[in-house]
Order: C-alpha cells, then sequence, then structure tokens
C-alpha cells in the first residue's frame, strides 16, 4: 500500500525484529536469576515472556505471509495467516498459563525462600525492556489486530514486571515467601483474561465473522441508501486479515441503469466510512420473479380492492 512514511519511528519489521531480540535477552536473564533465586514468580514470567516472544515470531511471519502476491491456488494471497498467527498466540499463552498455575498451587502448599533484591532488580529490567518494546508498537497498533495485540501484551508484561517488583518488595520487608506463588497466580490470571479476549477475538475471524469495528446495520443502509437501490440482500462482510475486510452483496437497482462511477462511488464510501478494502457487488434489475435465487422470498401481494380473478 502506498503512502507517506514516518520515519521516526520503525517499521513494523524493525519494530518485531527488535521487540524479538529484547525480549529474547531477557527472558534469558530472567530465567537465570529465577533459577538462581529460587523465585517462581521470575521463572513463571520468563515463561511468560518466552510464550510472548514466540508470538511477536508469530505475528512477525504472518505480517511478511500476508504481504505476498496472489497465486493461482491462493487467489487472496497470504493475508489469513495472520488470522491463524493470531489464534496460535492464544493458544500458547493458554498453554504457559496452564504450566504457571499448576506450579503455583503446588508452590503455595511449600513456600520457598527466595531472593527479594533480585528479584526486584531483575523485574526491573523488565519493566524497562517491555516498555521499549509497547514503545515499538504504539505507532501502528490501530491499524493491525496482530500489532495491536503485540503491543498489549508488551504493556501488559511491564505492568505484570511492576508487580512482581511489588512483590519482591514485600517479601523483603515482611519476610512472607508465600507471596511468590501468590503473585504467580495473580499473574496467570491476568494473562489467561487478556489471552481469553485474543482467542475469541481470533476465532470468530478464522470463522468469517464480521470485524467488531463494522457494523452490519450500517453498512446495509449505507448500501440502500444509494440512488435507484430499492433492495440489498445476500450481504456478506467478513476479514481477510487482521487488517484487511472483505464485502460482497446483491443490489437490486430500478429505474436506471448503473455505471462504474455508481459502483466506484459506493466502493469509496465503504471504504472511508468502514474501513472495508475489498468489494463486490453484484447489480439486478428485478424486474423478474424469483431473479435471484438468494433473495428472501416474499409473501404474493394481495389484491386490491376491484382487483382480482372476475367470476
Amino acid at each position: 500500500m502506498s503512502g507517506t512514511h514516518n520515519h521516526s519511528a520503525p517499521s513494523p519489521g524493525r519494530a518485531f525484529a527488535l521487540g524479538v531480540s529484547l525480549n529474547l535477552a531477557f527472558v534469558a536473564i530472567e530465567a537465570t536469576f529465577g533459577v538462581v533465586s529460587g523465585s517462581l514468580a521470575l521463572l513463571a514470567d520468563a515463561g511468560h515472556n518466552l510464550s510472548d516472544v514466540l508470538g511477536l515470531v508469530l505475528a512477525w511471519g504472518a505480517s511478511i505471509l500476508a504481504r505476498r502476491k496472489p497465486t493461482e491456488r491462493h487467489t487472496y494471497g497470504l493475508r489469513s495467516s495472520s488470522i491463524l498467527a493470531a489464534f496460535l498466540n492464544a493458544l500458547l499463552l493458554l498453554v504457559a498459563v496452564g504450566g504457571i498455575g499448576w506450579e503455583a498451587v503446588r508452590r503455595l502448599g511449600q513456600p520457598a525462600p527466595v531472593s527479594s533484591v533480585t528479584i526486584m532488580a531483575v523485574a526491573s529490567v523488565g519493566i524497562l525492556i517491555n516498555t521499549v518494546t509497547a514503545l515499538l508498537f504504539w505507532k501502528d497498533r490501530k491499524k493491525d489486530l496482530n500489532i495491536r495485540g503485540a503491543f498489549l501484551h508488551m504493556a501488559a508484561d511491564a505492568g505484570v514486571s511492576l508487580g512482581v517488583v511489588l512483590a519482591g518488595a514485600l517479601i523483603h520487608f515482611t519476610g512472607w515467601e508465600w507471596l511468590d506463588p501468590v503473585v504467580t497466580l495473580a499473574i496467570a490470571v491476568l494473562i489467561f483474561v487478556g489471552t481469553w479476549g485474543l482467542l475469541k477475538d481470533s476465532v470468530n475471524l478464522a470463522l468469517h465473522a464480521v470485524p467488531e469495528n463494522i457494523d452490519m446495520a450500517s453498512v446495509r443502509e449505507k448500501l440502500g441508501q444509494a440512488p435507484g437501490v430499492s433492495e440489498v440482500h445476500d450481504l456478506h462482510v467478513w476479514a481477510m486479515s487482521t487488517t484487511e475486510a472483505a464485502l460482497t452483496a446483491h443490489l437490486v437497482v430500478r429505474g436506471m441503469q448503473p455505471d462504474d462511477a455508481f459502483l466506484d462511488r459506493l466502493k469509496r464510501q465503504l471504504h472511508d466510512e468502514f474501513g472495508i478494502e475489498h468489494v463486490t457487488l453484484q447489480v439486478e434489475a428485478g424486474a423478474l420473479s424469483g431473479c435471484c435465487q438468494l433473495a428472501p422470498q416474499r409473501e404474493p401481494r394481495p389484491a386490491h380492492a376491484g382487483e382480482g380473478r372476475h367470476v
């Protein structure tokens, strides 16, 4: 797609590369110090961050595949790979949540001593790295579900790391070592809540549901208000990817002959008002009964006074 570029912020590809690199380095640091300090909260956060790295890699790969040109086999290209990436990302996070929660429950019965100072130091680094990574996706977060998901994950991770710092401080001043698995469970709950929404949205898009930002009633009304359009049927709107939507519809037009300008004007309106990129419209005259098998069935028109068969 053409357009102006803001050179003050990294492109999505560079943002993904920087984000993956920063978070991989932090996962290694966090896991190492989690083992050394005996902190389950650090290990849980490291596992969560690793799943986020895998999610970033999936989203990055999908963003590359989505730009592949259509072929005879894949006539829409590989745009839907971004939807699959979001779905797989959600599944990865749910698996990570299950493992984290299980270990936290087990540790609740047997709290282990932890190094609170180490926890606070490492988690503080996590706040910095996750915040920087989230800012990499700030510019494009409103245009792409994948990038918005990456931004929200990294922003949530910064919040989780802040929670780990607070837990480390409480353990340091109170000696309550049971706070470590409790904070771990809280992390697991937060991840699950965010992941459930991602899973639901990705499944809906995979099942060709109407994207949440598009109001079907408004789309139908817009098409029905076009000059000469008396009926709209067989209307479908679905997501081709996490950034593009498509529409097909049958329009019954009477009293005029629609030309290219008519269709072009409608397509521009659908793009500008609803963000629908790919529009296919079938125009029908509606002069014959049953001219379209997909049109709604109508009851026979009742005869007016004075009409009908005379005997």
